[in-house]
């Protein structure tokens, strides 16, 4: 049903839904805070791997108080 996926003529029907939702006046604004936006990303992540931190494997902070056991809570203690 879908062999051939996306034809051109079914992006240029895309680009004009998209032309007249949003106005011709918003697009160049729109696609401006967007291309900061991938800058800000990208300038981002190339930080954190130039750290060699990333969100899944940051170290955990040594000095973070621990939580309380549900078992501690319920007999008003806490555990350190």
């Amino acid at each position: 049903m879908l062999r051939n996926g996306l034809e051109p003529w079914h992006l240029l029907i895309v680009a004009i839904v998209i032309i007249v939702l949003f106005g011709s006046k918003k697009l160049p604004d729109t696609a401006r805070a967007l291309g900061k936006s991938m800058r800000i990303l990208k300038s981002e992540t190339s930080a954190m791997k130039h750290d060699g931190t990333a969100p899944s494997t940051a170290p955990r902070s040594e000095s973070a108080p621990e939580a309380a056991s549900p078992r501690a809570v319920d007999e008003g203690t806490t555990t350190r």
